[in-house]
C-alpha cells in the first residue's frame, strides 16, 4: 500500500481533489434525447487519447491523490481496446486507487461484465430511464431495453455492485419512478435520481421535461420508508436506506438543491481537456502537453485549474441557452 501523496490537488475553496471522472470517448450507441442532438457529430480519432494516455493521465492523478476514477463516455464499453486501460488501471487498485469503476448505457455489459469483475471493478452505474421497451426506445430514440436488462442481468451475475441512474423527465417516465425503485429493491440495486441538467443544445426546451426531485421524494415517502442515510461521498447525491430492502435511494439535484459544497472531483474529457465544474467552461487542455511528454507541464497546469475551479454551478432550467454549450457526453458527465 503505498503512502499519501506529496502534492495532493487542492481547490482555491480548500476542497481535496481525490475523484475523477474520466471519458474514454465522446461517441456512444445510444441517443438518449436529454443528453445528445440525434444527429451527432463525434470528434475525429486523432483528437481523441490514445488508451497509453490515458492511463499515464490516470497514474498522475493517483501519484497526487486521486482514490477513485470513474470511467465514462459517451458510452466507455464501445471504445475499441477499453479492456487494456481497465487491465492497466485496475492494477492500481489497493496501491492508492481505492476504486475503479464507470458509468455505462448498458449495452455492451453482456459482453464486459466478466471482464470487469476479474479485473477488481466492484460497481457499475447503469444509465435506464424506463423498463417500458417502446418509451425506452422513444427516450434513447434507438435502445434496445431487452439488451440493456441482459447486460445488468450479466453484472450482477459476475457479482457486481449495480447502481442504476434514471433521469426524471417530466411526461416521460415520471409515472414509472415508484416501480423502477421497487424493482431495484427487489433486484438488490441502489437507485439514483438525476434532475435533468442545461448543458449542450438537444432540439428541445428541456423545460417542457423538467420535473424536480423535492416533489417526487415526497410522493416516494407515501409508498417506501425512507431513511436518511449517514452515506457522504463528497459526490452530488443525497440518500436514504430504504427500509427493509438493504438499497440506497440517491437523488441528484442540480436546479432545487446545489451540491457543490462538498465538491471532490475534475472530469476530464475524451480530448484530454479538463473541466473543473461541470456547469461552467472553465478548463485546462492537458492534450499537447501530455504528447510533449510533459508530465511536470500536465501537473502545473492541473494546478491552475484547481486555482479557478469555481465554487458552485450555476445551473438554471429557464435561461434561454444552456449552462455550456458542450454536451453532457463531451464533459464525460
Amino acid at each position: 500500500m503505498s503512502g499519501g501523496p506529496d502534492n495532493p490537488m487542492i481547490d482555491g475553496f480548500g476542497r481535496r481533489i481525490s475523484y475523477v471522472r474520466l471519458s474514454v470517448t465522446d461517441r456512444c450507441d445510444l441517443r438518449c434525447r436529454y443528453c445528445m442532438a440525434e444527429q451527432m457529430v463525434f470528434l475525429p480519432k486523432p483528437d481523441i487519447l490514445t488508451l497509453e494516455e490515458l492511463a499515464i493521465l490516470g497514474e498522475l492523478f493517483i501519484a497526487r491523490g486521486v482514490t477513485r476514477i470513474r470511467l465514462t463516455g459517451g458510452e466507455p464499453l464501445v471504445r475499441r481496446g477499453i479492456e487494456t486501460l481497465i487491465a492497466r488501471l485496475s492494477e492500481r487498485i489497493d496501491d492508492g486507487l481505492d476504486e475503479l469503476t464507470l458509468t455505462t448505457n448498458g449495452t455492451q455489459l453482456a459482453r464486459f461484465a466478466p471482464l470487469l469483475a476479474q479485473a477488481g471493478v466492484r460497481r457499475v452505474n447503469v444509465s435506464l430511464d424506463s423498463r417500458d421497451p417502446e418509451r425506452f426506445r422513444h427516450i434513447t430514440r434507438r435502445g434496445d431495453l431487452a439488451q440493456v436488462l441482459g447486460g445488468i442481468g450479466a453484472a450482477k451475475a459476475a457479482g457486481l455492485r449495480i447502481k442504476i441512474n434514471m433521469v426524471a423527465l417530466k411526461g416521460l417516465n415520471e409515472d414509472e419512478i415508484a416501480d423502477m425503485l421497487a424493482w431495484c429493491a427487489g433486484e438488490g440495486h441502489d437507485l439514483t435520481l438525476i434532475e435533468t441538467m442545461p448543458l449542450g443544445d438537444v432540439e428541445g426546451d428541456r423545460t417542457d421535461h423538467y420535473l424536480p426531485l423535492d416533489g417526487v421524494k415526497r410522493a416516494l415517502d407515501q409508498r417506501f420508508a425512507l431513511i436518511p442515510s449517514l452515506m457522504r461521498t463528497g459526490g452530488p447525491a443525497r440518500y436514504w436506506d430504504v427500509a427493509g430492502a438493504g438499497i440506497r435511494l440517491g437523488l441528484i439535484t442540480p436546479l432545487t438543491n446545489n451540491f457543490c459544497a462538498g465538491c471532490n472531483r475534475i472530469r476530464v474529457a475524451a480530448t484530454g481537456t479538463v473541466y473543473g465544474c461541470l456547469g461552467h467552461d472553465q478548463k485546462v487542455e492537458l492534450r499537447d502537453l501530455l504528447r510533449a511528454g510533459g508530465t511536470a507541464a500536465v501537473s502545473e497546469a492541473l494546478d491552475r485549474l484547481l486555482s479557478g475551479k469555481p465554487e458552485r454551478h450555476r445551473f438554471d432550467i429557464a435561461a434561454a441557452s444552456p449552462a455550456t454549450a458542450r454536451h453532457m457526453s463531451v464533459t464525460g458527465g
